[in-house]
């Protein structure tokens, strides 16, 4: 069993402002902390309908998430460090006062998993 982890990031950004977020993320966020975190990928909406289902699905009041990362962590403690040191950091605070719309993050949804084979 390892104490390794991936935070998967769940962001509902506010549909009216998402083309001015894709802009920046794209151009700045996204490089940025793919070269500077150990982010397995970063993800936008399509513009897909998407597919709730199961025996109770609920959709959010704010909608899909339509904005996703993914951040590989060899554990929660360097994990919670790293988005310390991240908030700290003065190239991404740089990037962040580029934010075209910073206030448009309707929900964040952080999630910790671990893979099936390191909880046996």
């Amino acid at each position: 069993m390892t104490d390794r982890l991936v935070e998967i990031r769940d962001y509902t950004v506010d549909p009216a402002r998402f083309d001015a977020y894709r802009e920046w993320a794209c151009e700045l966020a996204a490089p940025w902390l793919m070269a500077n975190l150990d982010v397995i990928d970063f993800w936008l909406d399509d513009g897909s309908e998407a597919e709730v289902t199961g025996s109770d699905p609920h959709v959010s009041p704010n909608g899909q998430a339509n904005v996703c990362w993914i951040i590989r962590w060899p554990n929660r403690t360097a994990r919670d460090e790293g988005m310390r040191d991240l908030e700290s950091n003065a190239e991404w605070r740089a990037i962040w006062a580029e934010h075209p719309c910073p206030d448009a993050y309707l929900q964040m949804n952080a999630r910790f998993m671990k893979a099936a084979g390191d909880l046996a």
